[in-house]
C-alpha cells in the first residue's frame, strides 16, 4: 500500500522564553495525499507557520524544539534524518515559498545566481544547463524577457514579480510538496489573483501537492480541496472545502466564516466577529482553548479538551464537545452580532 505523501503524527513544537514555554504546536496530526491542495487557516499565533517550519525542519534549538512527533514524507521520518539528508529534501522534494520575498531573496545576488544555485544543489546538471532551467522557470511564471531578467537584482522587481520568482525557485526542481506561507499577503487584489491562478496552473501541470497557509478564507475557497482550521496551536476542524464552508462544525470556524461579507446577503447586516483575543500559549485556559471566546460554551467545555472526531461530512472532523447538537450552518450570525451589541 502506497503511504500518504505527508503524514504528521502528534507533532509538538515548543519555544523557550523568559516568561515560560510557548506551546506553539501541540498534538497536531494530519495527512496529505499526492496532488492535494490543502488550506491551513486561523488567526496569527494559531500555529500555522510553525507547523510548516517544523515539516521543513527549520526550527532551531535551543530557542525552539520539536519535542515529540513524527513527520513522515513518503514513509520516511524527516525527524530521524541528518542535516545533510534534510538539505537534499528541502528544495528538491519539499519547497517553501515565504511570506515576504524581499527578505527571502538575497539582495546582493542576482535572481539568476539564486535560481542557479538552487538547481545545482538538487539536480545533476552543469551551470549552463542550470541557467537554461532557470530561464525556463521564469518563463513558466510569466516573467517577460526572462533571459535578461536573470541578471537583475531583487530590488529591480515589483512585489508581484518577486513572488513569481519565489514560485519559480520553489518549483524549479519539481518538488512533490510546495508549502506556501501566506504568499499573497502583501500584494494587491489583482496581483493576488494572478499569483494564485499561476500557482494553481503550475501545481496541476506538475502534480505538485500544495499546503497554502493564509488568513484569507476567500483565497482558500478558490484554491484548495481540503481545509485545516488551527487555533492556539491545535487543529480544531478539518475536512473538504465544501464541508467546511457549507456546514462548519466548530464555533471558531463558524465565527471566521461569519465575519466575511457575502454577496447573497443584505449589505446593511452587521457582521459577526469572534470576541476577545487568542489565548497566551504559555498560560492556556483549562479545557477547550476556544471556550473563553465561544458563544456556545457549556460546563464540560471548561473541564476537558475535546478531541478531533468525525462530525458533519464524511471527511469532516471537529474538536468540539457540542458539534453533534449545534446546527451552526443554520444560525443567523447577523442576529447574534446584534444581540451581543445590545
Amino acid at each position: 500500500m502506497t503511504p500518504p505523501l505527508l503524514e504528521v503524527n502528534d507533532l509538538r513544537t515548543y519555544f523557550a522564553t523568559e516568561e515560560g514555554v510557548v506551546r506553539a504546536v501541540e498534538n497536531v496530526s494530519f495527512t496529505m495525499e499526492r496532488g492535494e491542495r490543502r488550506g491551513v487557516v486561523g488567526e496569527s499565533g494559531s500555529g500555522k507557520s510553525v507547523t510548516a517550519m517544523s515539516v521543513m525542519r527549520l526550527i532551531e534549538p535551543p530557542a525552539g524544539e520539536i519535542v515529540t512527533g513524527e513527520i513522515l514524507f513518503n514513509g520516511v521520518n524527516l525527524l530521524a534524518m541528518s542535516e545533510d539528508q534534510m538539505q537534499e529534501v528541502r528544495g528538491g522534494q519539499i519547497a517553501m515559498i515565504f511570506q515576504d520575498p524581499m527578505t527571502a531573496l538575497n539582495p546582493v545576488y542576482t535572481i539568476g545566481d539564486q535560481l542557479v544555485e538552487t538547481i545545482l544543489l538538487h539536480q545533476p546538471v552543469r551551470r549552463r544547463e542550470a541557467r537554461e532551467i532557470a530561464t525556463q522557470a521564469l518563463v513558466d511564471v510569466q516573467i517577460p524577457s526572462a533571459t535578461q531578467r536573470l541578471d537583475d537584482y531583487p530590488h529591480q522587481f515589483s512585489g508581484g514579480m518577486r513572488q513569481r520568482v519565489m514560485i519559480a525557485m520553489g518549483l524549479s526542481c519539481n518538488p512533490e510538496l510546495l508549502i506556501a506561507d501566506e504568499p499573497t499577503t502583501a500584494l494587491d487584489v489583482t496581483t493576488q489573483a494572478q499569483i494564485l491562478d499561476l500557482m494553481l496552473k503550475l501545481a496541476e501541470e506538475r502534480g505538485t501537492a500544495v499546503m497554502l497557509i493564509t488568513h484569507d478564507l476567500g483565497v482558500v475557497a478558490g484554491f484548495c480541496d481540503t481545509v485545516q482550521v488551527m487555533y492556539a496551536g491545535t487543529i480544531v476542524e478539518r475536512g473538504s472545502a465544501n464541508e467546511i464552508y457549507y456546514d462548519p462544525q466548530h464555533p471558531y470556524t463558524w465565527g471566521l466564516l461569519s465575519s466575511m461579507t457575502r454577496l447573497d446577503q443584505a449589505q446593511r447586516q452587521r457582521l459577526h466577529s469572534v470576541k476577545g483575543a487568542p489565548p497566551s500559549l504559555i498560560n492556556l485556559p483549562r479545557g477547550c482553548r476556544f471556550r473563553p471566546r465561544c458563544d456556545f460554551a457549556i460546563d464540560i467545555c471548561g473541564k476537558a479538551l475535546p478531541a478531533l472526531r468525525q462530525s458533519g461530512g464524511a471527511l469532516q472532523e471537529s474538536a468540539c464537545h457540542r458539534a453533534a447538537e449545534l446546527d451552526l450552518a443554520s444560525l443567523d450570525a447577523a442576529k447574534l452580532a446584534e444581540e451581543r451589541v445590545r
